[in-house]
């Protein structure tokens, strides 16, 4: 019996036998009265939804193969990655949301600029069928750990008031007063994406890598681009975490070094 090679076509059909998946994940969590029956749903109805978006919008993206429209494509998709970010930040009083958005914009287009440009070699180097793609990986990864970094470093900040007010007092400044913080943020951000990076080819095998062996490529061509795709995105996510957390960490503090991050007073 020959193998089966190529992708293969998923019917309506099918997509509705893999929603059984979801119908069980919502099954257990009732039955574990865990309270995430209706998260399960909505973010199962969000995903089709916004992926069925996603299909006719990069259709009509790769048609159209316009810098301004994948630009566009670009600005917003990192958009929505802040509005992510800035949900999973507990602490508003410090303003993030600008810098993070000038320092993920710079970081992506910088990175999938040298992944499809040079690494790829794709011309030219904005072409959507690799640029949009690529800079969704990256965004999507270093979204999620510069979310964490970020609430770790004002959660902590907050938490560590005194010790780090005791330290400015003693004469440092305030990068030296929190320095110890800083460094376990950062490290916090850091370290799904390192061991995601020990873990690959053994423990999992990528998404990408998988498509592009469902698709019928060569695995060794397959493996190629995971390394680069696995390397490029503990480069962005540490490149983003630390800018950010930066900037940051600077509004936290006054000209006249003082803390501007206050406990919640009692009622």
């Amino acid at each position: 019996m020959p193998l089966t090679t190529g992708a293969m076509d998923i019917s309506a059909a099918e997509l509705a036998l893999a929603s059984l998946f979801i119908v069980a994940a919502g099954a257990i969590s009732m039955w574990s009265r865990i309270g995430l029956g209706k998260s399960i749903l909505t973010g199962a109805v969000r995903c089709v939804l916004q992926l069925t978006i996603m299909g006719y919008v990069l259709s009509f993206i790769f048609g159209m193969a316009s810098a301004w429209i994948v630009l566009l494509l670009f600005c917003v998709m990192v958009a929505f990655a802040v509005r992510i970010v800035r949900g999973n930040v507990s602490e508003k009083s410090i303003p993030f949301v600008f810098p993070s958005f000038i320092s993920m914009l710079l970081v992506y287009a910088v990175v999938t600029g040298i992944v499809t440009g040079l690494i790829v070699g794709v011309r030219p180097f904005w072409h959507p069928q690799y640029f949009i793609p690529i800079a969704g990986m990256v965004a999507g990864n270093s979204m999620t750990a510069l979310g964490l970094s970020l609430d770790r470093l004002l959660s902590d900040l907050k938490a560590k008031r005194d010790l780090v007010e005791m330290k400015l007092c003693l004469g440092a400044t305030p990068v030296e007063a929190s320095q110890d913080i800083f460094r376990d943020a950062l490290k916090a951000g850091m370290i799904p994406s390192v061991n995601s990076l020990a873990g690959v080819g053994i423990v999992f095998i990528p998404g990408m890598m998988t498509g592009q062996i469902l698709s019928g490529e060569d695995p060794m061509l397959a493996i190629r681009y995971q390394i680069v795709v696995m390397f490029m995105l503990v480069a962005s996510t540490t490149l983003t975490v630390s800018m950010v957390l930066g900037i940051v960490r600077q509004r936290c503090f006054s000209p006249g070094h003082q803390l501007l991050l206050r406990p919640k007073q009692p009622l």
